[in-house]
């Protein structure tokens, strides 16, 4: 994951604000997710459940990281749809309803847990924090197209401007 995010940010970066910020939010993200499931190079911190305040750390960011893609970035990309055809609108429609999949998962994770990690759930805790990174994972390769899709229609307004 965390590799992903680098490459999309030496390739996309600095061609849109929207973008960059959305990227350093994604790596933020995925660094808080590594460090609640004690994956390298946080394992040595993870011998226990993490703390309520790691948990509501990561389900802030993951809030945020949603929030942003869809009130900003999703909005840049239906707005650039509308101006560059049919094609990028067929795209970005038929990724939407993939990507709202994960946004459903991660929604149930914030409700679940970041206002209290109980005994009762925290048995289901790592399972579903897997899950939810997997799904993290094929949101991010998604999200990928359609920033794909919006940098190279930037990149043609801005060599034919």
């Amino acid at each position: 994951m965390y590799t992903r995010v680098q490459q999309a940010q030496k390739k996309w970066g600095g061609s849109l604000a929207a973008i960059d910020n959305w990227l350093d939010e994604r790596q933020q993200l995925i660094v808080s997710y590594c460090r609640l499931a004690g994956l390298p190079p946080f394992e040595k911190d993870r011998h226990t459940m993490p703390s309520q305040e790691k948990i509501i750390e990561f389900c802030q960011l993951l809030m945020d990281y949603l929030s942003a893609g869809h009130f900003e970035v999703y909005e840049q990309i239906v707005t650039q749809c509308a101006i560059n055809g049919t094609d990028s609108r067929k795209l970005a429609d038929s990724l939407y309803p993939k990507i709202a999949i994960s946004t459903d998962l991660a929604l149930e994770f914030n409700d679940k847990y970041a206002e209290h990690l109980s005994t009762r759930n925290s048995g289901a805790f790592d399972n579903e924090l897997s899950s939810l990174g997997q799904a993290l994972e094929e949101r991010f390769a998604l999200e990928d197209k359609l920033i794909e899709t919006l940098y190279v229609k930037h990149q043609d307004e801005t060599t034919s401007a």
